[in-house]
């Protein structure tokens, strides 16, 4: 059964535009799953980290899939680190690649390893921003607003601008 997987995409080392494309190519290369919309990508200031962090660019794509949660995230992280080399680490750090599963469905889920929708997706606007982009009448599952509706309420400091 195929559903509709909404993920994040950052970077903030290297090419970051190639990286992001890479990312979108690797996607859309997993058994069963098709990369189905993808936003510009948004230059962004770094969030929860030093001042003098590079500059990230960001981005969102529609993935359909019928991988289950938990395979779609292993995928996720097998890319981030077999193909972008990232080593796990405990606090936010510069990285090549970061992969978040956003939404997979309507899923509501708590357990330590995943958490969907993802716990930060309504409080950041370098996700929010993308994400309506491609899916602004999309309903987060727990707030039960729209994409859309949850980025013009939101108040925040973060800069996104559009990659000219």
């Amino acid at each position: 059964m195929e559903t509709e997987a909404y993920i994040a995409l950052g970077s903030n080392l290297g090419d970051r535009e190639l990286n992001l494309l890479r990312a979108v190519s690797e996607l859309g290369r997993l058994p069963g799953c098709r990369v189905t919309a993808l936003s510009r990508f948004y230059e962004t200031s770094p969030v929860g980290m030093p001042d003098d962090t590079p500059a990230f660019l960001n981005g969102a794509l529609r993935l359909t899939t019928e991988l289950e949660p938990h395979d779609l995230l292993a995928e996720l992280q097998r890319i981030e680190q077999q193909v972008f080399g990232r080593s796990a680490s405990a606090r936010p750090v510069s990285r090549r690649m970061d992969l978040d599963l956003l939404l997979y469905g309507h899923l509501v889920l708590t357990e330590p390893e995943l958490t969907v929708p993802h716990p930060r997706l309504t409080q950041r606007r370098f996700v929010l921003q993308p994400l309506a982009e491609i899916a602004p009448d999309l309903v987060e599952p727990l707030t039960g607003q729209t994409i859309s509706s949850l980025l013009a309420g939101l108040q925040s400091e973060e800069r996104v601008s559009p990659l000219e």
